[in-house]
């Protein structure tokens, strides 16, 4: 009996210790939560303009993923990581009409961002 007690008050208290979101924020997130996705999550990008705005914060994005990755990384090996998600991030910002014309037509031939 004691055993299960201590046993379930340590499971209680690391729980505990593992919560990081502050009580008003994870009010706010179950009342988000209630009222369900906003429309504009699932409203599709109609437009070129739309497109390549949403694919611009998606590179953007990548990058910093990226970066966040390169910096756990040893430190030998994290200038060549970071130039590499440079370099990639460079790339991808410049061929954006091609990898939207890619997705907005998929029997074309597909342009390799990888550099392989």
């Amino acid at each position: 009996m004691k055993r299960t007690l201590v046993l379930g008050l340590l499971a209680a208290c690391c729980a505990a210790q593992a919560q990081v979101t502050p009580p008003e924020v994870e009010k706010h997130q179950r009342q988000e939560l209630r009222h369900g996705d906003p429309a504009r999550w699932t409203k599709p990008d109609r437009t070129e303009a739309q497109q390549l705005a949403t694919l611009r914060k998606e590179i953007n994005a990548a990058l910093a993923e990226a970066r966040t990755a390169c910096k756990q990384m040893e430190q030998a090996e994290r200038a060549d990581c970071l130039k590499e998600a440079q370099a990639t991030y460079v790339a991808d910002m410049g061929n954006m009409r091609q990898q939207l014309a890619n997705a907005n037509n998929p029997r074309q031939a597909v342009y390799d961002t990888s550099g392989q």
